[in-house]
């Protein structure tokens, strides 16, 4: 490429649009969420690189994090993770930054919300750390014939501390997420750092949530399932993410709903993700990281992305109309693209929560008290 591969690099370069002599038959090591991981996915890109792509499926964003620090540096070339984690990754020295003059094109495809220059995306020193690919309102998912899509918009959060509701809902036990929505539903923010006082209300609501969820799961389909047969009307956490594989075969009745008020600011009680593909400060650094990046963002590979076998999710440059042309009504349906903008004009972007290991640890106690 032309390019020294010194672990300092900024990534980037106009060999990203073609297959170099230096990448053929190279090897890629990706840590993502699922759907990255889709063979429709990577099977063109290996086969326009002859190259080897390597996948580890990560499912929690401090977890992913704190792997890295432990080494992981070294085995991983490209990951995937939530908006609000790679400005303090960039600090910590874990990914790399990216080439500006390559990159910055991008973001003219993508919502007025995620344009050039997207903050999640930048440094504090102005470097571009990562590129937008799918995302979506993440709050609570209901059977509008169970709950009207309207009362539950206006209840909100409220739905799942009134004893009224009790065995009428489940938790989906994605424990990141679900303490985010604890906190909403105790009137507490969530992305600072809490008093005493509102550490105990989150607690208490904690308590109350696993003991009035009708069940609790990991799974996302077993909660989609216990919706469709009426064995509870609504479920938290959830969104257009796990809502999308049944409305994409045809059951429109189970809805992700953005809460019109919480914990947040006036009229804001959702909170939305965006996922940023990132190049992992590896001192052994792939080629085709940037290529992979930049792949990514292709039309084609954009729409398989979105449309992934687990789960169906809005990407960030739909706003391009070769990328938008991909999309069927029903890929639409699935994924709630009529109500997503105003949905989003309900949220507030997906950050940190600095008190996230010690709500863990009553968090903990209230799922064994269940």
């Amino acid at each position: 490429t032309g390019r020294a591969l010194a672990a300092t690099d900024i990534e980037g370069g106009k060999e990203i649009f073609a297959a170099d002599k230096d990448e053929i038959g190279k090897e890629i090591n990706l840590f993502v969420w699922n759907g990255y991981d889709a063979d429709g996915v990577l099977n063109p890109f290996r086969k326009r690189y002859d190259c080897k792509v390597n996948v580890e499926l990560l499912t929690d964003d401090p977890d992913a994090i704190m792997k890295l620090k432990a080494g992981a540096t070294r085995q991983f070339h490209i990951l995937v993770l939530n908006n609000c984690w790679s400005r303090g990754m960039y600090k910590d020295e874990l990914i790399k930054p990216l080439d500006k003059e390559t990159f910055e094109p991008f973001f003219k495809d993508y919502p007025p919300r995620y344009h050039w220059p997207y903050k999640w995306a930048m440094a504090d020193d102005g470097n571009l750390l990562g590129m937008p690919q799918r995302y979506g309102p993440f709050n609570f998912v209901i059977n509008n014939k169970g709950i009207a899509k309207k009362t539950a918009e206006d209840e909100g959060w409220n739905l799942f501390s009134d004893d009224k509701n009790k065995g009428r809902w489940a938790l989906l036990n994605w424990d990141n997420w679900v303490l985010y929505q604890m906190c909403q539903g105790a009137g507490v923010y969530p992305f600072k750092q809490h008093s005493a006082e509102e550490m105990k209300k989150v607690e208490a609501t904690a308590f109350k949530w696993f003991k009035n969820a009708k069940f609790v799961t990991e799974s996302e389909v077993e909660a989609n399932n216990a919706l469709i047969n009426r064995e509870i009307d609504f479920y938290v956490c959830g969104g257009n993410y796990t809502a999308s594989p049944p409305r994409r075969e045809g059951r429109l009745e189970v809805e992700a709903v953005t809460p019109r008020k919480g914990a947040m600011k006036d009229g804001v009680g959702g909170i939305v993700w965006m996922e940023l593909t990132n190049v992992v400060n590896n001192p052994k650094p792939s080629p085709l990281a940037d290529d992979f990046l930049a792949y990514l963002q292709e039309p084609d590979v954009a729409y398989l992305v979105a449309m992934a076998d687990s789960t169906h999710n809005p990407v960030a440059n739909m706003s391009d109309p070769k990328v938008f042309e991909k999309f069927s009504k029903n890929d639409l349906l699935s994924i709630q693209w009529d109500a997503l903008e105003e949905d989003l004009n309900h949220c507030e972007d997906y950050a940190e929560n600095p008190d996230y290991h010690k709500m863990m640890r009553f968090y903990r106690k209230a799922k064994a008290a269940r």
